[in-house]
């Protein structure tokens, strides 16, 4: 999918239009003074490389509250 290139401040101005996009599947490549800053994409992006490192569902059904892992480390 190619990424659509705007501006910072047209994201600003305009964040409701944007997330509502990214929600449908969109990613925006956004730039300030012409140069990319960061790219704008739904964390369900197959493109990123986001990968588990602990599954607590295992655990306990529903997962686990972070207070109760930290209190055990």
């Amino acid at each position: 999918m190619k990424n659509t290139i705007i501006g910072l401040k047209e994201l600003r101005e305009k964040a409701a239009i944007y997330i509502d996009e990214v929600k449908k599947g969109k990613s925006f490549i956004v730039v300030r003074r012409s140069k990319p800053i960061f790219k704008l994409s739904s964390p369900n992006d197959e493109s990123e490389f986001w990968e588990p490192v602990i599954d607590f569902t295992g655990i306990k059904k529903g997962g686990v509250l972070l207070r109760e892992v930290l209190s055990r480390l």
